[in-house]
Order: structure tokens, then C-alpha cells, then sequence
């Protein structure tokens, strides 16, 4: 992932290259900043598609709209063929962003496939910015006086501009005429022909023929780079499906696929990462470390997640410390997100008894994916030069997985938690591998007891109560105000209550 720093209104370049300078992890490979009109744009490049030609902003061949952009343009190559390759002047799937809005507007928005957050501006006064559907590439905003201020992450802003700083919405632009306003479709229902079957009925043999031909088609495209592309692999099932049609894909080519874990010695997660790497051939690397290592990186990994919730924290940890691994070898990787809210893998939906009460549940975890595991993997990845890339949030993948009947999903006494994927893959795994239970990465990895036991020690029962209700909802465990109180010190300013995502359960 890249940086991006935008602004519409009176505005002063000497506080956009502050906060570019805030974002120069996100992007080590270059800077490079405009006025254009009434708008700023400022960038920094991780470069990954056209490494030698796609620095940013990019220009129209009039010099007169420009774009800076993060993320992926995945079907920019069938744009490019559609809207003319003679008119392209770079390799960069961005620059496909840049030509439909310069040829039609917002409405060419509609015809993007990808994860990406971009601002675009005319000099003569257009200007858009807008988010994918699932908020995979982050953007905030923050509006006063007449000024509207766009940035990649939250720390980008100066303290005084930060009371008044939210999260952009997922599947929204906003143009200065029209306000904001919903660019990409909803995500989808049941088709007819899926809601024809009875609930209690096996699927058919082409649905997970289908399920693993989309997984597939979405790894292969996500292993399209300019630069080597890895995975980190935690040994769970969402991981290691992925790696395993990475390391095919890869092998096909001649090549071999590049695995990255990390873990406390001997830790349940790293112990089977090795065996996956084992049996699907990859070129494995390992970051074994310590409590105490782990404990002494907390305050840096809150300061680059941007988040004080627990359950975040717990498995950031790890994250990052597999991404400064993963750095050395790649410049992308591939990472499991998304799976558990598409069929059903946490803990607390076994506990769902109806179809229709897990769909709801499914779709209010997805629209919520943004601010909690995909800041995660964003904040851990960006800040070690790397980007991430989630093949299972494909919107290819997203939308049949939404389209399959729920009471598929519903754990029973004979279907484990996402047994349709399982079912999908039977075969690319060893079975004990295939249908090991599910375990939060921060369990998995030894985190979890680690953390708790010690930052629970740092504060009584008298302290948290004193300062629960500093936040809405109010904190809920002495762990969680350790974390607060070094948030706090760290993004001075934040409004927390409309900024951080935190998960129902510490």
C-alpha cells in the first residue's frame, strides 16, 4: 500500500508535506506532490506495478487532471484494452482511475475492480475521492472552514485538524458539488437459483467447484506483481489455502513460493505453518521470538496500528513482526483476511441457530472489516514497505459467498465452522491440517496469554474504574486502558469514539 494526502479548499502545501513526511513508511520508493486548481494532491510510493514509471500524481496527456492513489486496480489491464492503449503513458493500474474519470466522471468509478482509495482533481475545478466497496485501501477524512482533507491514516494529521477526523465511508466518493455519495453497488443476496434449494439440503457438487475456482482465479491475480510476491502463512486453514494455490500457481511457472510465519516457540500457529510449508513446497521463513521482545514492541505496533482494542493488538504483534521478516524476501504479500466473515468461521456464530440471523450477522462484520482487521493488515504491512493483498476479499469471491444459502454456513453437530471451504479444498491440505479447529492468530501464536497477563498487571481495578468511561463504549478490561493510555499519548488529539473500530469481546 501506498500513501495518499489530498485536499480541496484554502489550503497550505507546508501542512500536506507535514503529513506526507507522517506516511513515508507507507511508501519508501517515492514522493511527489501538486497543486491542481482548488486541490493538493500529495503521494508515497511503494512501488509494485510499474516500479520505473508509475511514480505519482499521475497526469492526463493535457496535464490538466491528475491522481494520487493506494491499492490495486485489478482489472486495469482490460480497462486499458477498452479505453485505448495509445493513450497510456505509464504501466501503472492507477493511471486506468485517472483516464475513466477524465472521460467520464464519477460514473467510470462503477467499472473499477480492486481495492483502492484515490483523489482526482481538474484544473478546472472537478475533484473526487473515493474508497472501494469493503474499505481495503484505508482513507480519512476531516472537513473545516471550507477545506476538506483527505490522508491515509490517522497519524498523517496535525494535532489541531485530529478532533474532527473520521473514517471515509467504504463504497463512497465525494465530489464538491454532489457531497458524498454511493459509487459501488451493495453487497449482494441470494440468487434465485441458490434460494430454490431447502437449507437442510448438501449442497451441489459445482458450488464447491465453485467456491475453489474463485479462490484460485483470485490468488492468480493477486500474484500478479512487477516485484517477488510472498505469503504469510499461520498454519490455519484460511492461510494455508491460500499459500497452497500460491505455491501451485507459482511451481507452474518454475518458480517457488516464499512463506513467512512468526511465533513464540513452539506456539500452535508456527508448529503447523511448518508442516504446511512442508507439504506445499515453499521456500519457509520463521521469526521465533520472545515474551519479552513481543512486550517491549507494543507501544511502536499501537502507534502504527492506530488502535487501542485488544483483540487488535494481540494479533498485530505477530503481524508485524512476520511483515519485518517477509520485508527482506518481498515487496507483496498474500494474507487470509476475509474467509471467517464470508463462511462463517468465528467462534460466536456456532452459537447462531437460523440461516437468516447468520446472514445479518455475516454483513454487519464485513461492513465493519475496515477499521478492524483490514487496519490491521494494513497499518502492519505499510509500515514494513510491503503490501498486502487478500484474495479472498476478491469481489468475485465476496459476492458468491454472499449468494450461498446461510444455512449453509450455520455450524452443526456435522459441519464444522467454514466446512464449505474446507469441503472446497479437500485434497490441497492434509486432513488434519484441512480441518483443524479455528484459532485467533493471537492465540495461535502464543500472543494472547503473553500480553494480557502482563499490560492486565500495569493497572488496578481502582484505575479502570476511575477511567472507564473515557471512551463510548466504555473500556472493558485493565489491558485494554493499558493500551488506551499509550494510544493516547501517542495520536494526542484522536477522538476515539468515532475513529477506532473495537471488537464486542476483549
Amino acid at each position: 500500500m501506498s500513501g495518499i494526502v489530498a485536499a480541496y479548499g484554502p489550503f497550505d502545501p507546508r501542512l500536506g508535506r507535514r503529513m506526507l513526511e507522517r506516511l513515508a513508511h507507507r511508501g519508501p520508493d517515492g514522493e511527489g506532490s501538486r497543486q491542481v486548481g482548488d486541490a493538493w494532491l500529495g503521494h508515497r510510493r511503494l512501488a509494485v506495478v510499474d516500479p520505473e514509471g508509475g511514480g505519482q500524481p499521475l497526469a492526463n496527456d493535457a496535464g490538466d487532471v491528475w491522481l494520487v492513489g493506494d491499492g490495486e486496480i485489478y482489472n486495469h489491464r482490460r480497462l486499458r484494452a477498452d479505453l485505448g492503449e495509445q493513450h497510456f503513458r505509464t504501466g501503472s493500474d492507477h493511471e486506468a482511475a485517472l483516464r475513466l474519470f477524465d472521460r467520464d466522471g464519477l460514473e467510470g468509478a462503477q467499472r473499477l475492480w480492486g481495492t483502492f482509495a484515490f483523489a482526482v482533481a481538474g484544473e478546472d475545478g472537478r475533484f473526487a475521492a473515493i474508497r472501494d466497496t469493503l474499505g481495503v485501501a484505508p482513507l480519512y477524512w476531516a472537513r473545516r472552514d471550507g477545506t476538506v482533507l483527505f490522508a491515509s491514516e490517522l497519524k498523517a494529521f496535525d494535532e489541531d485538524w485530529r478532533p474532527e477526523v473520521e473514517p471515509f465511508p467504504t463504497g463512497q466518493a465525494w465530489t464538491p458539488r454532489d457531497g458524498l455519495c454511493e459509487w459501488s453497488s451493495s453487497l449482494s443476496g441470494p440468487t434465485a437459483l441458490m434460494r430454490s434449494r431447502a437449507s437442510d439440503e448438501d449442497p451441489p457438487l459445482w458450488v464447491f467447484d465453485a467456491i475453489r475456482d474463485s479462490v484460485v482465479r483470485a490468488v492468480e491475480t493477486a500474484l500478479r506483481a512487477d516485484v517477488p510476491v510472498g505469503a504469510f502463512l499461520s498454519g490455519g486453514l484460511d492461510s494455508s489455502v491460500i499459500c497452497a494455490v500460491a505455491a501451485n500457481a507459482v511451481r507452474a511457472r518454475g518458480g517457488t513460493f516464499h512463506t513467512f510465519a512468526a511465533g513464540l516457540s513452539d506456539s500452535p500457529d508456527l508448529l503447523a505453518a511448518r508442516r504446511v510449508a512442508d507439504h506445499i513446497g515453499s521456500h519457509h521463513h520463521e521469526r521465533v521470538y520472545t515474551a519479552e521482545e513481543a512486550i517491549e514492541l507494543v507501544p511502536d505496533v499501537i502507534w502504527m496500528l492506530e488502535s487501542f482494542d485488544p483483540m487488535l493488538i494481540h494479533s498485530a504483534v505477530p503481524n508485524h513482526l512476520v511483515a519485518t521478516l517477509a520485508r527482506d524476501d518481498v515487496k507483496a504479500v498474500l494474507i487470509g483476511e476475509g474467509a471467517d466473515e464470508l463462511f462463517a468461521g468465528y467462534s460466536h456464530y456456532a452459537e447462531i441457530e437460523t440461516g437468516e440471523a447468520l446472514r445479518e450477522e455475516l454483513l454487519e462484520t464485513i461492513r465493519g472489516l475496515h477499521n478492524l482487521g483490514l487496519q490491521r493488515v494494513d497499518r502492519v504491512t505499510s509500515a514494513n514497505g510491503i503490501e498486502a493483498r487478500i484474495p479472498f476479499l476478491d469481489l468475485d469471491v465476496v459476492d458468491l459467498a454472499l449468494a450461498l444459502p446461510p444455512d449453509w454456513k450455520l455450524t452443526r453437530e456435522d459441519r464444522a465452522e467454514k466446512w464449505l471451504l474446507r469441503r472446497a479444498f479437500e485434497g490441497w491440505l492434509p486432513d488434519d491440517l484441512l480441518w483443524r479447529g479455528k484459532q485467533q492468530f493471537g492465540q495461535g501464536t502464543g500472543m494472547k496469554d503473553v500480553l494480557s497477563d502482563h499490560f492486565g498487571r500495569t493497572v488496578t481495578e481502582e484505575e479502570l474504574e476511575q477511567e472507564r468511561d473515557a471512551v463510548d463504549p466504555p473500556l472493558r478490561t485493565r489491558e485494554e486502558l493499558a493500551y488506551y493510555r499509550i494510544f493516547r499519548e501517542h495520536l494526542r488529539g484522536i477522538e476515539p469514539d468515532h475513529t477506532i473500530g473495537r471488537f464486542v469481546e476483549a
